[in-house]
């Protein structure tokens, strides 16, 4: 697969091609991961940006289901990468199963061979432009990027109806918004709106005095706590409270689009415990896996599972594309820029 498509995935695929594997004709025959082996070895070691309370739900579902331990590093997507990198380049990797919401990158270390290729069951009902198709990543998750504003502070014609919108000072000292430098997810926004609004909109969310903090659980919390009430960007907020209504929070999502962000899982070569991670990799993708996300208000990567509940499915949403060669390329750029602005 081109990597233009690869670097589609996550964005206008998902409004354009709602086409599956098996569509294609031919029959697909899964992988299947050696649970005894998996089990002896006992335990394996998950590199994740998964959010909270979700990563422990599934990592405590997995232990339960298997008896397989998990060792847990969970942290914003950029962390998650820097340190895996830290560690492989090294020679001495940490992770067995790596989890990021940076798909450009994950493509690049597939084309390095830095991970295991895997087709676990399921893999033909995730959609073509979401997964490598050698299999040496799938796309755990699509979190979809808009705007969250609470509800009881901001009156429903004062809120924000598009990116632009955010500009206005009458927003001023009312915003937060995640920083690029520790989450993928706002490194893919802030390459894209940059580009789409050019770096004056983020000049003027800098005159408005928007609160930078690590990532999308801070802006949730940041919201609740009331210090800000509406989130330049983030995800559903349902999706920080086990995926249950909120009565004080809801999501935007602007007239120009949103962003659909999907996160990876691989299987790193050479992992310390190889039939734990394809046994783990092979759970992420189940069935069971990809509803608990889906009841946990995010969004599965596979087309079989219904949408969370009260959010539109994937192929309803307005989509503003996703750019993931100029994200990989200029990310350091686009950090340092947005700090400079920000600083």
């Amino acid at each position: 697969m081109r990597r233009n498509a690869l670097h589609a995935a996550c964005a206008a695929a998902f409004a354009i091609t709602l086409t599956v594997a098996s569509s294609s004709g031919w029959a697909f025959t899964p992988d299947h991961a050696d649970r005894a082996a998996a089990v002896k070895e006992g335990n394996v070691n998950w590199y994740t940006s998964t959010p909270f309370p979700l990563v422990q739900i599934l990592a405590d579902r997995f232990t339960k289901d298997t008896g397989v331990k998990v060792t847990l590093l969970r942290t914003g997507g950029e962390a998650v990468l820097r340190r895996f990198l830290q560690e492989y380049q090294a020679g001495q990797a940490g992770a067995d199963v790596l989890t990021m919401s940076d798909a450009g990158a994950a493509s690049g270390l597939a084309r390095q061979g830095v991970f295991v290729p895997f087709k676990p069951e399921g893999f033909d009902k995730v959609i073509d432009t979401a997964k490598d198709k050698d299999g040496n990543w799938i796309a755990q998750r699509v979190h979809v990027i808009g705007m969250p504003v609470r509800t009881d502070l901001v009156a429903e014609a004062d809120r924000p109806k598009t990116w632009s919108d955010l500009k206005d000072p009458k927003y001023k000292g009312k915003m937060v918004m995640p920083d690029p430098s520790f989450t993928a997810i706002q490194l893919t926004v802030v390459g894209m709106l940059s580009q789409k609004l050019g770096w004056d909109f983020y000049k003027a969310l800098r005159k408005n005095d928007t609160m930078i903090v690590q990532g999308h659980q801070q802006v949730f919390k940041t919201m609740q706590q009331g210090e800000r009430v509406i989130g330049a960007e983030g995800a559903d907020p349902t999706s920080y409270n086990k995926g249950k209504p909120l009565p004080n929070q809801t999501m935007i999502y602007p007239t120009e689009g949103v962003f659909t962000v999907c996160s990876p899982v691989a299987i790193v070569k050479n992992a310390r415990n190889p039939n734990a991670a394809k046994l783990f990799a092979q759970f992420m993708l189940s069935e069971t896996a990809q509803t608990i996300i889906a009841e946990n208000a995010i969004h599965s990567s596979r087309l079989d599972i219904a949408p969370p509940k009260g959010q539109p499915s994937l192929k309803e949403i307005k989509v503003i594309p996703i750019d993931l060669d100029y994200i990989e390329k200029n990310g350091k750029k686009l950090k340092d820029r947005f700090s400079e602005i920000f600083q």
